[in-house]
């Protein structure tokens, strides 16, 4: 079923070549779906239990959270940012600690540690207990979505990023939808125990979250090598994929601050980094309060739960979709674009009308295109950093973009504005019309680096050549220069 070819790495620059066997694609592919098997749907797990424990307050709201804590609005606002401050703290250290902790044991302890918090949050009674909970809760919850994306980084090659990175996130469109279910029928248990309904929404879902998280380390490998499911062939496919598409990842590269700072300095990071932080703006908004906004737009409470349920499963299937194009043409840009152009089409819509109907219409356009541009923004950012540490550096560092956006959005829906949100509704108009613009900017600044970097070669190799002196030239030059190789081509 295989056979062997010589596999040359970087030839013109003196890296010696190797012989490795090269796989059937019937091979390959068995391997991946075992992954795609065995890794996604915990992963996929984790994140939804992320976004619905971090969100859910949105729907305790509605079921009477406020009121039973007489929390003014200005309060209940504080009570939601307080969770982004230590959120975004954790998120460079906690990547930069992944490979030395071990996904298999950092990411269930952070999920069950945050399912005991989510259930004491159904206990608080007070401004103040709720503030340190949701402190605590943004302490613990923030590692978990960059940590899912680099720990994906490390078993998919580059072009099937973006598809698994859509599978694990789109949980979050669909997290929406199920809160809005979950909300409405546990609600219903106001009075039970003594405890409000809304104290329920908490306790039920924080002990499954729990239950998930213990489950959570005999399910995680920390690399292909420890997986418990796939066979030692299939351990070896994987790894001779990972090599070939990124030859960066065989040799360990050891953490320096000056792979942090060249993330800070590549410019496709930065520019991602502005994009991240607009849909994370949007994104959060309409996670946290489209139950709010739904009620303010004449609907009773428990049939806003139900109404938040259809756009955020339309998001479900076409965040899907559009990362399904993305991986399969292999283009991150004209997707983003695309994408982003419908949550434009959605914010018109909603800020020109009278009609409640059609403003509620409109969410079907602007949940899909504000959460499916985010998987193929990131598989972006995780693509175009190499070697390891630089990569955990820009996929932190875009989800620290984006969870200050989610800062801004708190304040961005006092209810007394509500439910039209004019100035909030064209902010976001205007952040997505940017997303469409800065994808193709981005694009156009990637193709003109893949460029130069051809043209200055053998400027750039030259600290590299290899000869008695130097045999490992070519090794140390993708782990110094790693995405700026010639060699390396920027994901478009």
């Amino acid at each position: 079923m295989s056979s062997t070819k010589e596999l040359e790495s970087s030839s013109e620059n003196g890296t010696a070549a190797h012989v490795l066997p090269e796989d059937d694609s019937e091979l390959q592919k068995k391997a991946v779906r075992k992954l795609d098997y065995t890794i996604l749907p915990v992963m996929t797990m984790f994140y939804l239990l992320s976004f619905l424990d971090r969100a859910n307050i949105g729907n305790a709201r509605i079921a009477g959270l406020q009121k039973s804590l007489h929390l003014t609005d200005h309060q209940y606002q504080i009570c939601v940012t307080v969770l982004y401050v230590p959120y975004i703290a954790a998120e460079l250290p906690s990547n930069l600690l992944l490979r030395t902790v071990g996904p298999r044991l950092l990411m269930p302890t952070l999920l069950t540690l945050w399912g005991i918090i989510v259930t004491l949050q159904g206990l608080v009674t007070s401004y103040g207990g709720l503030i340190a909970v949701r402190t605590l809760l943004g302490m613990v919850e923030g590692p978990m979505f960059p940590g899912i994306v680099l720990y994906l980084s490390s078993f998919y090659t580059r072009e099937e990023l973006s598809l698994r990175i859509a599978f694990f996130f789109s949980s979050a469109s669909l997290s929406g939808a199920f809160s809005g279910l979950l909300a409405a029928a546990i609600q219903n248990m106001d009075g039970v125990g003594g405890k409000p309904g809304w104290s329920w929404i908490f306790i039920l879902e924080g002990l499954f979250s729990i239950l998930m998280g213990i489950t959570g380390f005999f399910l995680v490998p920390s690399t292909p090598r420890d997986s418990k499911f796939l066979t030692d062939n299939q351990k070896d496919i994987i790894m001779r994929r990972l090599e070939k598409d990124r030859p960066s990842i065989v040799p360990s590269d050891r953490f320096s601050i000056r792979e942090v700072l060249w993330s800070l300095r590549s410019p496709h990071v930065l520019l991602l980094f502005v994009l991240f932080f607009m849909v994370g703006t949007t994104l959060y908004g309409l996670a946290l309060f489209l139950p709010s906004i739904v009620n303010q737009l004449g609907f009773s409470p428990v049939k806003s739960q139900l109404l938040s349920v259809g756009p955020f499963a339309v998001g479900f299937f076409v965040t899907l979709l559009s990362a399904y194009v993305s991986d399969r043409y292999k283009s991150r840009a004209i997707p983003s674009a695309v994408i982003a152009s419908l949550s434009v089409i959605g914010f018109a819509i909603y800020l020109s009308t009278k009609d409640k109907f059609t403003a509620y219409g409109s969410l079907f356009l602007t949940v899909p295109g504000v959460y499916a541009s985010a998987p193929t923004l990131s598989a972006w950012m995780a693509n175009n950093s190499e070697p390891y540490y630089r990569r955990a550096t820009s996929i932190a560092l875009g989800f620290v973009a984006t969870n200050a956006g989610g800062i801004l959005s708190t304040w961005r829906f006092p209810t007394k504005e509500g439910p039209r949100f004019r100035n909030t509704t064209i902010m976001d108009l205007t952040f997505s019309a940017l997303v469409v613009v800065g994808s193709i900017v981005n694009a156009l600044l990637l193709s003109h680096m893949n460029r130069s970097k051809k043209l200055r070669r053998d400027t750039l190799l030259a600290p590299y050549t290899v000869d008695e002196k130097n045999p490992d030239g070519g090794v140390k030059a993708w782990m110094e220069l790693g995405d700026r190789h010639p060699d390396f081509t920027y994901t478009l």
